[in-house]
């Protein structure tokens, strides 16, 4: 009776890591299919940080930059810029918000995840 219990066990966990696998290979991860170009910034927000370092964003004004946020986390996060209007709502695991930085303002504003304290940077607009 213990050898069946172990052996499904074992059978459960190679079916599991199989279809994983699978599902990788069919469904590639999502920050691979989102397109970038040089007007377009993409933060990932993994690991309690954006981009692993939470970079000051350089944006030059009266030019649009697109803005992607991307959560690759299992937790949910979100990106508030309250000083340029951006709030992206909860985002879950895989899911993205696209918007653009557009300002006639320079200077620096922050951007947060109201979740976690230290995913914080700078918007920095020239």
């Amino acid at each position: 009776m213990y050898h069946n219990i172990i052996a499904v066990v074992v059978i459960s966990f190679i079916i599991v890591g199989s279809m994983w696998g699978i599902g990788n290979l069919l469904n590639p991860p999502r920050e691979k299919n989102i397109q970038k170009s040089n007007d377009t910034i993409l933060l990932v927000a993994q690991g309690n940080a954006f981009n692993h370092t939470n970079p000051t964003l350089h944006v030059s004004s009266n030019q649009p930059t697109k803005l992607i946020i991307l959560n690759k986390d299992f937790v949910k996060h979100d990106f508030i810029s309250e000083e340029l209007g951006i709030n992206t709502a909860y985002l879950s695991a895989e899911q993205d918000f696209v918007t653009g930085i557009a300002s006639n303002k320079t200077g620096n504003f922050t951007y947060y995840c109201s979740f976690h304290p230290e995913m914080r940077g700078l918007i920095e607009i020239t």
